[in-house]
């Protein structure tokens, strides 16, 4: 096995599989205490890693220039590294199921590239048992390598929150496990030199596996339940936000708020884990009750927001709807499983005219999506409603209510998921107003 010193003291390099919003940042922690090379099969994307250009935005251009980083879409034959780490994505695919392709690929590539005395580490986010029955087969045969005597395998799930600059890589709790106490040690021992935060050993690879997918199952049925409470008290007549700030002042009331749920995690892991338990024999009826409510929420607002213009007096086929904010989160360019776009479909749909603005989205990210995203909120001036969907900071700071007004038929509709504004500020000013 590979020894920690020769890490440390540069004989040995870190390969890093993966340059996404995961891999990126975890290679620049990683070079900070040891030579690493980053591996991205995606050629424009290391091209511009060289240049010094994230466009996830999760990294700047000093530190990708002062990281030393050896970025790369190739691997040649004889390069061959004695500690491998697996950082990509492992989505889902249209009909929900797991979509290990990305995982299958790397598992490939470690074994073409792995040394014997290798340990490779995985971080990608799976069902309890996949990284030992999917992963180590691939890379036995790729190597003609032997587990357990020629390589070893770890498994340390990523924690990493897209625009959160508090919780980092480095200042977040990092959740490690091996094949052997051995491996733990090491596989402690490495991510230990740049995690601030400090490592928590799991007993077991699938222990870890285990903990990292039920992290985002909680927060999706917790979500889930906001939503369904949000759908009630609407049919009761009630403002979801007031009666959560009433229920907020017991001590132990956790807070959860409803609202559209994206990204890479959260409408994704779920289904990871229920495909594991339906193989095992048990239908995790409440994992995917909550995935059905979080799905059915772009949907719902689509309908209320219907209702409304109806109820404005405004004619539904023409009328012009602008939504602000495409991302699944605030304050990142990450379109993910972004639950706005689904909610635009939906509107269109009903032949309404959609527009959507958000200054994180490059031009041509929205063209496969058909989206009609406007350069400048002023664009298609008037509208008839405006939809403020994603709450990031550049809306909160520059925009309020009388900026609304000026470019809006009266009455002016005001969809505000996120509530962002007073219910009653909005009223008194002629504003139709509805929030989640």
């Amino acid at each position: 096995m590979v020894k920690f010193q020769d890490l440390v003291e540069g004989r040995e390099k870190v390969l890093i599989i993966g340059l996404g919003y995961v891999g990126l940042p975890l290679a620049i922690s990683m070079s900070k205490q040891f030579k690493v090379v980053g591996y991205d099969k995606n050629s424009d994307r290391v091209k511009q890693l060289k240049k010094g250009e994230d466009l996830t935005g999760e990294v700047t251009k000093e530190e990708l220039r002062n990281s030393g980083i050896e970025f790369t879409d190739t691997l040649s034959k004889r390069q061959k590294f004695k500690f491998i780490i697996v950082a990509v994505p492992t989505p889902v695919d249209k009909l929900k199921n797991p979509d290990l392709s990305f995982l299958l690929s790397a598992s490939q590539i470690v074994g073409q590239a792995i040394a014997k005395g290798c340990v490779a580490v995985f971080e990608s986010t799976v069902y309890p048992g996949a990284t030992e029955e999917v992963c180590i087969p691939i890379i036995e045969k790729e190597s003609g390598l032997r587990w357990k005597r020629d390589f070893w395998i770890g498994y340390s799930p990523e924690r990493v929150n897209p625009g959160d600059r508090e919780h980092t890589i480095e200042r977040v709790v990092k959740v490690v496990s091996g094949d052997t106490p051995q491996t733990l040690e090491l596989v402690a021992s490495v991510y230990g030199k740049v995690i601030k935060a400090g490592v928590y050993k799991a007993p077991d690879i699938k222990t870890a596996e285990a903990a990292k997918v039920i992290e985002n199952i909680q927060r999706d049925i917790n979500i889930a339940l906001m939503n369904e409470l949000a759908i009630v008290f609407h049919k009761l007549g009630l403002d979801t936000k007031e009666v959560l700030k009433a229920s907020r002042t017991k001590w132990n009331f956790l807070p959860f708020e409803p609202g559209l749920v994206g990204g890479h995690c959260i409408p994704v892991d779920p289904y990871y884990l229920a495909r594991k338990a339906v193989e095992v024999g048990h239908v995790p009826e409440l994992i995917l009750a909550g995935r059905g409510v979080n799905e059915y929420i772009p949907l719902y607002i689509a309908h209320e927001i219907l209702k409304i213009l109806i109820k404005a007096g405004k004619r539904v086929k023409g009328s012009k709807v602008l939504i602000l904010g495409a991302t699944f989160k605030e304050n990142v360019p990450d379109l993910r499983n972004s639950k706005v776009l689904g909610l635009s479909k939906e509107l269109e749909d009903f032949g309404i005219k959609v527009y959507v603005y958000d200054p994180f989205v490059k031009d041509n990210a929205l063209e496969e999506q058909k989206i009609n995203l406007v350069k400048n909120v002023k664009d298609k001036t008037p509208y008839d409603c405006i939809v403020i969907a994603v709450k990031h900071d550049i809306f909160i700071e520059s925009f309020n209510l009388d900026f609304y007004a000026e470019f809006m038929n009266k009455p002016s509709v005001l969809i505000d998921i996120k509530g962002v504004y007073d219910r009653r500020e909005a009223e008194n000013r002629g504003f139709v107003y509805w929030r989640l």
